[in-house]
Order: C-alpha cells, then structure tokens, then sequence
C-alpha cells in the first residue's frame, strides 16, 4: 500500500481562500492519504481574545492548563470538523481524528529539562491497525494536534512530529510519502522573497543553513521531523505551498525536497 501524509500549517488554515483551494487539491490528490493540520495562528487569536497570551519557544507551544483547553476547542473542535464537512463536500469520506480517538496516537508528556513546556506531548506510539483499517476502508483520517497519555490526560503535540510519526510508523510495512503544506514556497534563504527557494536540502546544507541561522524557528521543527523520517524509512519528503500539493506528484519543482545523502540510500 502507497500512503500519503499531508500535513497542512495553520497560517493556510487561517486564510479562506487558500485552504480552499488546498482541499480541493487535497480531494483530487491520488491513492490512499491521510491529511494531519495544527491551527496554531487560530488558537493564539482565541486565545489573545480570552486573555491568554501563545508563549513559544523554538516554534513550540507551551501549553498550561488554559492553553490545552483552548487549543483542544480550536484544534479538535472548530477546525477539525470545518475540515471533514468541507472535505465531504467535495466527495471525500473524512473522519476527524484526535490521538484518543481509537487510541490512534499515544504520547507521553514531555519531562522537564531546561523549559517546561507543560502539557505537550511526545508520540511514543501509532496505532498503525486501526489506521490502516480506515484507509481499507476508505475512510480519510483527518488527525489534528492533540493527542493522549492513555491515562485520561490530553496533550498538545506537534502536527508536524504528528505526521513524522504516522510516516515512520506506516512505513515499516507501505511505502509512505510525506508533505508539508503551508503558505510558502518551500524553504527559503530570505523569508520575505519567495524566489529565494532552496530546491534540495541534505544533512550537510542544512547544518550550515542552521549555523548562519539562515532557518527561521518554526521551520526548524518541519526539518528536524523531515530527517528523522528519511532516516526511519519514509520514501520522500516535500515542503511546499499548499496550493502546490498536486505539482509536487508530477516531478515538476515546486518547493524543497528533503533527502539524506545518497549513499545512504543504497
């Protein structure tokens, strides 16, 4: 089985115009897929307007109590079934999924070292099972961000560590695809120029692009999740405009491709 995990970021998610036309590419997008989304942008202006200010480090959320609340409301709630109605809209049998929901994801709360990050959570575990018996039975999982410790705590996670590890999990028996979809045209050397798009990025480019700080903090999340799932046997990473999803399944050069060296493919 060909499995594709597409995961959309929040400033699309934010921008009705975009997100449409990203469903309607996601609709016509071939074979068996599952579609992971955050709403970070969502829940920061949900929260400003309860009087909770986002706190981020790295490009991660802490999350305290109020924070998981809000988040869970925006991200499971709002957003994930606004996504499964547009999508059945256009003919796809979705099913809005939450990490609990099935026991699907299982993750542990993030110990404390140098930051307390609160209530976020570490994936420890894919129910690939389940997961599979919904793509046989063509069902779209449509997983957010939030995710359980299987001891009644629910926990913000990541979307793209969510879909890192739904790639790495599936791939150990399918071979799985893996997209990042937000509002740019990859990854770029000037975050202002969008001509400025780095084409192939390896170990070794992005070690340097990271030395003359040259990523800007919220994609290094995207990156560091993109290795470690070519290095856990995903096929193939891309990061790209959302409105660029259909693009990138044609060979054509739309966004950057993420690989390791090549002899370590062979």
């Amino acid at each position: 089985m060909k499995i594709s995990i597409i995961k959309i970021g929040g400033n699309v998610i934010d921008d009705p115009e975009k997100l449409e036309e990203f469903l309607h590419q996601f609709a016509k997008f071939p074979g068996f897929k599952i579609l992971v989304h955050g709403g970070g942008v969502m829940a920061s202006r949900f929260g400003e307007s309860l009087g909770v200010m986002p706190e981020m480090v790295d490009g991660r959320r802490i999350t305290d109590k109020e924070t998981l609340d809000i988040v869970t409301m925006v991200y499971a709630g709002l957003i994930n079934k606004n996504l499964v109605a547009s999508l059945q809209a256009l003919g796809v049998n979705a099913i809005g999924m939450t990490g609990a929901d099935g026991n699907a994801i299982r993750s542990e709360k993030r110990p404390f070292k140098e930051i307390d990050y609160g209530f976020v959570g570490d994936v420890k575990e894919i129910n690939t099972t389940l997961i599979k018996q919904l793509l046989d039975a063509d069902l779209v999982p449509v997983f957010n961000a939030i995710t359980h410790d299987a001891h009644g705590q629910l926990l913000n996670t990541n979307a793209d560590s969510i879909a890192s590890a739904l790639a790495t999990s599936l791939a150990t028996k399918h071979e799985v695809n893996l997209y990042f979809c937000f509002n740019k045209s990859g990854v770029l050397v000037d975050e202002r120029n969008e001509n400025s798009i780095i084409p192939l990025i390896n170990e070794d480019i992005y070690a340097e692009l990271r030395k003359e700080n040259v990523i800007h903090s919220g994609m290094i999340p995207k990156l560091d999740n993109a290795f470690v799932a070519l290095e856990k046997g995903v096929h193939h990473v891309w990061i790209g405009k959302a409105e660029n999803l259909l693009l990138s399944t044609k060979g054509k050069i739309s966004g950057t491709v993420i690989e390791r060296h090549r002899y370590d493919l062979y």
